[in-house]
């Protein structure tokens, strides 16, 4: 691959609204098992919810192999925004930081902070619960994640310690980044990851998990994602009756694996979630991601 250095860049402004993605009526059951009333404040969906999803996205991790690229996430919190200074007795304006660019390169390498690169949170959404108690809007350097993959590695036997560090060593992570949304009705909890690596590793991992979820018959169908091919959505095993309905995305953009998690009240709104994987993905376009 030819590593073409022509850069579009984007300053990392605060973004525009994005557009409000429609949504289909969504029945508001009394109780649910996830939590999701109308009438209670926004609350993280309970630990037994969590773990089926998590058990689900596990089985994939596993098969994979790459469950090295997510395990032990450390939390890394970003300081809240600095109060604007106070006016000075001349009334000189308060001076405003340098915009930080983002964006992709033309070879589909993507540079800046991937939280800029995730999507803002939309209308109709605030900044959900913590993912796994990592924060709901965080960045996790690739020296983080491997120290504690080191740590992890130390339960796995030697032989295999060795063939995983090796592995990981290849795909050359920079970083993960992730937020999470929850809608105004407290019904739908969404998960974005963006995991920067290898581009040849990201191609073939996110082609696998399409083979994988597709041929084993574990998994249920999910909606297809027009104007990307290569993005795939399934849902987890759930029984015809379950209250609460899991789904996850995955699509190879560039240099980053991109990897959405929904939960919510059966049936879930396929066209919110369409909706929002596709301005995420538009987001990362290459060349040049779009504030």
């Amino acid at each position: 691959m030819t590593d073409d250095d022509s850069v579009t860049a984007t300053p990392a402004t605060t973004p525009a609204p994005e557009p409000a993605v429609p949504e289909p009526a969504v029945p508001e059951p009394a109780a649910s098992a996830a939590g999701f009333t109308p009438e209670q404040p926004p609350a993280a969906p309970r630990p037994a919810s969590r773990r089926l999803l998590r058990a689900g996205a596990a089985t994939v991790a596993a098969a994979l192999v790459g469950v090295v690229i997510g395990v032990g996430i450390i939390r890394t919190r970003y300081d809240d925004p600095a109060p604007a200074a106070a006016a000075s007795p001349t009334g000189a304006p308060a001076p405003t930081a340098t915009p930080t660019p983002y964006g992709a390169k033309s070879n589909g390498s993507h540079f800046g902070s991937l939280r800029d690169l995730l999507l803002p949170v939309p209308a109709g959404f605030e900044l959900g619960p913590d993912e796994g108690g990592y924060g709901n809007d965080t960045e996790i350097g690739a020296g983080q994640i491997s120290d504690e993959l080191d740590a992890e590695l130390q339960q796995v036997p030697k032989d295999k310690r060795d063939k995983l560090r090796s592995y990981w060593e290849g795909l050359h992570v920079k970083g993960t980044g992730v937020r999470t949304y929850r809608n105004d009705g407290n019904n739908l909890v969404v998960g974005l990851r963006l995991r920067q690596f290898n581009q040849q590793e990201v191609q073939r991992i996110n082609e696998y998990t399409a083979v994988f979820t597709g041929d084993t018959g574990i998994f249920r169908s999910g909606p297809q994602i027009p104007g990307h091919p290569e993005a795939h959505c399934y849902l987890m095993p759930a029984p015809p009756s379950a209250p609460i309905d899991y789904l996850e995305c995955s699509a190879a953009e560039g240099d980053l694996l991109v990897v959405m998690s929904v939960e919510g009240v059966a049936p879930l709104p396929k066209d919110k979630i369409v909706g929002l994987f596709t301005l995420q993905l538009d987001r990362l376009a290459s060349p040049g991601a779009s504030a």
